[in-house]
């Protein structure tokens, strides 16, 4: 099948779309990328998407649901056009959406117990008409539903792609949060383990909002960073926030690490006098470093760490990320022959691959699920659509 894959992260600052080809023959699929498309937010949607995720009302969220999914269906035809093929070539698309929040510690109401919620906007509807291929979507609440958190789900297609029968990894994504999964050597997916860790680039970005008053979005190749010196004062109380001694099952996001921290984050700096240069390279230090706090959650030797997503440019958080972990080597995506940039989109067209032809992804010891369960909804593309349920290779 010919899918795309459609990934906006925590960062709001772009749809990510990978047209792929997945041939499933056995138990591990082939997955080839054909083309990669990203396209930018302006500026001004990105600040509304992120004031939404903390103070939008429902008139505002149910415009923007409406509205990102035209962008979604148009990152969609630009990658297939891109590819050169046109929408009826294609069998597929798998769309995350946009998280605007995510509730995975959950509260409880009575008569039901703990409710866990997340909601991605995005509207599949509207990709599915633009388009006119089937679409897959709001993968997170299935598993949820099943007791789980709804994330990290990347760790399934991190299994497909970087397992070694001989050797123990670490694969790492450092985007606006920061997410690992441990892949024991020779093991399958009952043996992996997967959790959030952190923040990634998302405080390092806001950090560098605040400072340029958005005339910036972020710490280009680290420069900053890179120039700055970590304070072991404020790097110390940072390690000490509640999240990074939570066991797995565990995820985060914007709730946790949004504009609050941020703000009290600044406080501090003012109050230390750290100019933004060392607040910069004691944040990398921090995210460079929560990633090596997960080294406690894993029982198995780590012989190569291998890291993606948009971290992998920023040359400050690599530098402290290469320090926590050596003597083992720390490499890229890319470096394995997987694209940074394209992993995560590509790991959602697998997903919705996968769901239809019947095929649980969830990975429920990375989780908390119950079990294991079917992820997403789907929105037929064409009139006549029927759902096809070949025997699945177990």
């Amino acid at each position: 099948m010919k899918v795309v894959g459609l990934m906006s992260g925590t960062s709001a600052d772009a749809v990510d779309a990978a047209l792929v080809r997945i041939v499933r023959r056995s138990r591990t699929p082939r997955i080839t990328i054909l083309a990669f498309a990203s396209l930018p937010y302006p500026r001004s949607l990105q600040q509304r998407i992120l004031e939404l995720s903390l103070h939008g009302h429902v008139g505002e969220i149910c415009h923007m649901n409406m509205y990102l999914g035209e962008l979604f269906a148009k990152a969609a035809l630009r990658v297939i056009q891109k590819a050169g093929h046109l929408p009826t070539d294609i069998d597929l698309i798998g769309s995350h959406g946009q998280t605007i929040h995510h509730l995975s510690k959950g509260i409880r109401e009575p008569g039901v117990g703990l409710v866990r919620s997340t909601l991605q906007i995005g509207e599949p509807s509207v990709i599915a008409e633009r388009t006119g291929i089937t679409t897959v979507a709001n993968f997170r609440p299935r598993d949820m539903a099943a007791g789980g958190e709804g994330a990290p789900l990347v760790p399934y297609a991190h299994a497909v792609a970087f397992g070694h029968p001989r050797r123990g990894r670490l694969v790492v994504n450092i985007g606006g949060i920061s997410n690992v999964t441990y892949l024991p050597s020779g093991g399958g997916m009952a043996e992996l383990r997967a959790f959030d860790t952190g923040p990634g680039n998302m405080v390092l970005d806001a950090i560098v909002r605040e400072v340029t008053k958005g005339k910036r979005t972020y710490d280009a190749g680290g420069r900053w960073g890179r120039r700055g010196a970590v304070s072991r004062r404020l790097l110390t109380e940072l390690m000490a926030h509640p999240f990074l001694a939570r066991r797995p099952p565990k995820s985060t996001g914007r709730e946790e690490f949004g504009a609050p921290f941020v703000r009290s984050l600044l406080t501090k700096q003012r109050k230390a006098r750290l100019s933004t240069e060392d607040l910069l390279a004691t944040c990398a230090a921090w995210t460079a470093e929560t990633i090596g706090s997960s080294r406690r959650w894993v029982t198995g030797d780590i012989d190569d760490v291998i890291v993606g997503g948009g971290g992998v440019y920023n040359r400050a958080v690599m530098g402290y990320l290469r320090q926590v972990f050596a003597p083992a080597p720390v490499s890229t995506f890319d470096d394995c022959g997987w694209s940074s940039k394209a992993f995560e989109a590509t790991a959602f067209a697998l997903l919705a691959h996968d769901t239809y032809h019947g095929q649980c992804t969830n990975v429920p010891q990375v989780t908390g699920a119950r079990h294991p369960v079917l992820l997403g909804s789907l929105v037929p593309g064409r009139p006549g659509f029927q759902m096809k349920w070949p025997r699945v290779v177990r």
